[in-house]
């Protein structure tokens, strides 16, 4: 057990998700004084202090009561640009720690001191102030700590996604549908997914109810410019054709086909994909859809909880191209049980060959509400020296597939503080993966377990509005759930 004491901060949360980069299978205990610190194993001290116009982050490490490193961060000398004094502050306190930990940890931290999921925030937000990129560059290297590779990686990601966020608009949205139905819950999965042999029955009311939130959206977004629709789940092809048809052609005539710039199906699980499924989407202009192998090992897949295998993978990728799909995306996770490098490799070479215009690799992270994170000691996890192997080559295939990263983001417990990297071919970038991602516009979420998250660019944030995650909750209280959209976006 880790123990820390905080003095004259209360920094908590952030100083907890970097302790656990360093030392990720440790418990961290809080303290309110010194003494309870019985002088066995780590204890941490961070302190800010402040005298005059001075102001200093200091971190002490004692390990079994000896001082085993110190730090002192001058948290006037911090050049982020950001705009009020917590920033710098917090950027100091983590900082100290960081360069406490860094010596003595056998962990790689290349993403330095950042712990949140969007590290291509603060791209956007240095070159909305003109910052040089040179700048850029040694901002994100000296005071966020980032190794050099991710330093220029999010920089290339932030330029790349300019022209489709900006100019920003606060009356551009886009609009996610939750069909929050599978055949089966994967190891890993912490989604609120339902099966769908058990909850057959609650599907043409789950419809109605969808709908008519869907209605409401349109309703109370009158006036205001739809984007991009995105379908997700769940596995939305887990219902049935006519279903999931119904409910496309409702979107087409509540916001206008024409309107919408860009339509995604996440198909995922080729288990559900047929003939006659790929051909109601693509009869229905679904401009781009995903099939989602994670790997490409029988074993694996049978392991993780996939009825399908790899021969199922291939067939339904060549069926969905025969039938006329221009943008199909692939995601794979890094990281399964008793997946090592020659796994990984394998996958990519079955990959390379269908040759998918978009490609999504995943660093498996072990979430509460999933499977796995109650019985992960059962399985075999690779350390992160293997992990970092493993993303390097789906860097070196994406490179010869003509794949370029257009949008990051990382995950709590994500394995070997490491992250998630779409990719795509040139003008094939998801352009709701990158409004969602970066919350520059707001996204209005229909369906169960859905969140609808409401962009104020004057004030640069976000204000979340949540639908229930429980399918009877999200049926009976759908009135409720419409209301609470629409007082948010009364002073919108």
């Amino acid at each position: 057990m880790i123990k820390v004491l905080l003095v004259g901060h209360k920094v908590k949360y952030e100083l907890t998700e970097l302790t656990k980069v360093f030392f990720p299978k440790e418990e961290i205990q809080f303290i309110e004084d010194k003494e309870e610190y019985l002088g066995e194993g780590i204890f941490i001290i961070s302190e800010l202090y402040e005298s005059n116009k001075e102001i200093k982050a200091i971190t002490k490490l004692y390990i079994d009561n000896i001082l085993a490193n110190q730090s002192i961060e001058d948290i006037n000398l911090i050049e982020i640009y950001r705009d009020t004094l917590d920033k710098y502050i917090r950027i100091g306190i983590k900082k100290s720690l960081y360069n406490t930990l860094i010596n003595i940890s056998e962990n790689e931290t290349p993403w330095g001191i950042l712990t949140g999921i969007r590290p291509i925030k603060i791209i956007h937000d240095l070159l909305d102030k003109n910052i040089d990129e040179d700048i850029i560059i040694k901002t994100l290297t000296k005071e966020y700590k980032l190794d050099i590779k991710k330093a220029k990686l999010t920089l290339d990601i932030g330029k790349r996604q300019r022209s489709y966020i900006y100019p920003l608009d606060k009356d551009r949205y886009s609009l996610y549908v939750s069909i929050p139905f599978c055949p089966t819950r994967c190891l890993y999965c912490s989604f609120p997914a339902l099966p769908i042999d058990k909850y057959r029955d609650y599907i043409e009311e789950y419809i109605i109810k969808l709908m008519d939130e869907i209605k409401s959206i349109k309703n109370i977004m009158e006036g205001k410019k739809i984007n991009t629709v995105y379908i997700g789940g769940g596995t939305p092809t887990a219902i049935f054709p006519m279903e999931l048809e119904r409910i496309i052609q409702f979107i087409y005539n509540e916001f206008g086909e024409k309107n919408i710039r860009e339509i995604t199906v996440e198909a995922g699980r080729p288990d559900t994909i047929t003939k006659e499924y790929l051909e109601m989407l693509n009869k229905n202009n679904i401009g781009r859809i995903s099939i989602n192998p994670q790997t490409m090992n029988d074993n694996t897949l049978k392991l993780i909880g996939r009825h399908h295998n790899s021969y199922d993978i291939i067939k339904t990728f060549n069926l969905a191209k025969e039938i006329g799909f221009n943008i199909i995306n692939m995601d794979l996770i890094i990281g399964l049980p008793g997946e090592g490098v020659r796994e990984v490799k394998h996958t990519l070479e079955e990959v390379q060959e269908l040759d998918p215009e978009n490609l999504t690799i995943h660093t498996l992270s072990v979430k509460r509400g999933s499977k796995f994170k109650d019985t992960m000691d059962k399985y075999s996890i690779e350390t992160q020296h293997v992990l970092s192997e493993m993303l390097n080559k789906t860097i070196k295939a994406s490179d010869k597939m003509g794949l370029v990263p257009y949008y990051l983001y990382r995950q709590k417990q994500i394995l070997g503080n490491f992250e998630n990297i779409g990719y795509c071919k040139p003008e094939m970038d998801c352009i709701y993966n990158i409004m969602m991602m970066e919350e520059k516009e707001t996204i209005m979420a229909a369906g169960m377990g859905s969140v609808s998250k409401i962009y104020f660019p004057q004030e640069n944030r976000i204000e979340r509005v949540p639908n229930f995650k429980d399918l009877k909750e999200y049926l009976n209280r759908i009135d409720e759930l419409i209301e609470n959209k629409r007082k948010i976006l009364e002073n919108h």
